[in-house]
C-alpha cells in the first residue's frame, strides 16, 4: 500500500500540484517542465515510464499496462506541440489517469491510499 501511496503522490506532483487562483484549474510539474522543448516532455515521460515499472512490478495486467503506456504516448506527443502541447498537458493529466487505472485494478480509492 505504501508503494502505490507514493505512485499517487508523484502523479498528484506531476499533474495536479498547483492550483490557478480562483479557478478550479490544476496542474503541476508535468506542464511547467513542458515549457522547456524537447527535454521537459522527455523528462514527463521518463517519470511515467518509472510510474508504469512499478505498476508492472505490482502485477498490473498487460491490457491495463498497455492502456497506461497509451496515456503516456498521447502526452508525449500532445504535449510536445508548442504552446497548444502545455495547454493539453493542464487538460490530460496523463500520471493521473494511470494511478486511477492501478487503483481501480486493485479496488483502491484515493482515501483508502490517505489511511481514510
Amino acid at each position: 500500500m505504501r508503494r502505490l501511496a507514493t505512485l499517487a503522490r508523484v502523479a498528484r506532483l506531476m499533474d495536479t500540484a498547483l492550483r490557478i487562483p480562483g479557478t478550479r484549474i490544476r496542474f503541476g510539474a508535468d506542464s511547467i517542465m513542458g515549457l522547456l522543448p524537447g527535454i521537459g516532455d522527455a523528462a514527463g515521460a521518463l517519470v511515467g515510464l518509472a510510474v508504469l515499472n512499478e505498476a508492472r512490478k505490482l502485477g498490473l495486467p498487460g491490457n491495463k499496462q498497455m492502456q497506461m503506456l497509451g496515456n503516456l504516448a498521447t502526452d508525449a506527443v500532445f504535449g510536445s506541440v508548442p504552446v497548444l502541447g502545455d495547454l493539453f498537458d493542464v487538460y490530460f493529466k496523463s500520471h493521473r489517469r494511470n494511478i486511477q487505472i492501478i487503483l481501480d485494478h486493485f479496488e483502491l480509492t484515493h482515501e483508502d491510499l490517505n489511511g481514510r
